[in-house]
């Protein structure tokens, strides 16, 4: 069976739905997924040299800049393994990332494109990434640019419990313990300051009801 290795940098101290998601997809294409939260633990250089597939997930600046060690490491300990970037950051650091030794970026709505590369990975091809928005970063609403998933459970197997991640803390010093999902994405508002935009030219696509609430219950 082939392998992945999915690796989240920062998710503001939330246990990381962006590998989550990506690995219920690919382990729905045949695949194993090892999931890492470098915000919590450590990578083994093992782990990386296992992969066929590489994933960094990048949803904002800060986990954009956290990932450049762990990208050039995992390029280092293996060449041959097919290595991406996905998340709202990725497209609009395309260039940086592919100096960097990324061979394949992907935006809004990554999982389909992330499981295309590893079927294409799997039959030997030259995988590309369908949802690669690099090209032209220039803001236009077309609303066909951004596909339409219907989406899977997130699976968390893999991942470390939420005890391990932020909790609530009531006045009186309890905490209790919380969890973190998805129900939209993209936003329909084109505001100058925000990176969503170049992503998603003002289009929101909405995660079904029945998948909110299968990974709510899940946790």
């Amino acid at each position: 069976m082939m392998r992945a290795l999915l690796l989240s940098t920062y998710e503001m101290g939330r246990q990381p739905f962006g590998l989550a998601s990506p690995a219920a997809w690919l382990r729905a294409a045949g695949w194993s997924v090892d999931c890492v939260d470098l915000s919590k633990e450590r990578l083994r250089d093992e782990t990386v040299q296992n992969a066929d597939l590489s994933g960094v997930y990048l949803p904002m600046h800060t986990a954009t800049r956290l990932a450049e060690p762990v990208i050039l490491k995992t390029r280092t300990l293996n060449r041959s393994a097919r290595l991406c970037a996905f998340g709202v950051y990725a497209p609009l650091n395309a260039t940086w990332l592919r100096s960097l030794g990324i061979d394949e970026v992907l935006g809004g709505e990554f999982e389909e494109g992330l499981a295309a590369i590893a079927i294409r990975c799997r039959a030997g091809l030259q995988a590309r990434a369908t949802a690669d928005l690099t090209a032209d970063l220039e803001v236009r609403p077309t609303p066909d640019a951004i596909p339409r998933l219907k989406f899977l459970v997130p699976d968390r197997r893999g991942l470390l419990p939420l005890e391990r991640y932020a909790m609530l803390q009531h006045a009186d010093g309890r905490r209790t313990l919380v969890g973190y999902t998805e129900a939209s994405r993209g936003c329909r508002h084109l505001c100058r300051h925000c990176p969503i935009v170049p992503v998603y030219a003002g289009q929101f696509r909405v995660v079904q009801p029945d998948v909110v609430l299968a990974d709510v219950a899940s946790q």
